[in-house]
């Protein structure tokens, strides 16, 4: 069953990847940034979340990238792509420049929504 029927429970190894409940998160790297790019997509395809609309290609997704190498910038801004449910980021180590971080978000979660734009961050 795809991940967008079934999220992964807390505490699983799904395809790789790891699950808290809500955030599922793993790491795609391929021979180049395109191929890593093309993994990423055919993943979401066949994960459910086939409609979310993302960059054409590797070329485009470069443009979300954050020009910035502050550290503490990079702490709070979402270096890559973000598009509700997901969020297709840019590793913090420039070295690894095939390699993508995916992390899609439970949209069941009752609060997702402020989970996912952080509204709640440091709030009780």
């Amino acid at each position: 069953m795809a991940m967008r029927e079934t999220f992964p429970p807390a505490g699983s190894d799904y395809l790789g990847g790891d699950s808290d409940g809500y955030e599922y998160s793993t790491i795609f790297s391929g021979s180049n940034l395109e191929a890593t790019y093309n993994m990423v997509r055919q993943f979401l395809e066949e994960e459910g979340y086939a409609d979310i609309p993302l960059p054409r290609d590797a070329q485009e997704l470069l443009h979300f990238r954050l020009p910035t190498r502050n550290k503490q910038i990079l702490m709070f801004e979402d270096n890559g792509y973000v598009h509700n449910p997901v969020k297709i980021l840019f590793p913090q180590d420039r070295r690894k420049r095939t390699t993508l971080i995916l992390c899609v978000y439970n949209e069941t979660d009752p609060q997702h929504l402020l989970k996912f734009h952080r509204v709640l961050e440091g709030k009780q």
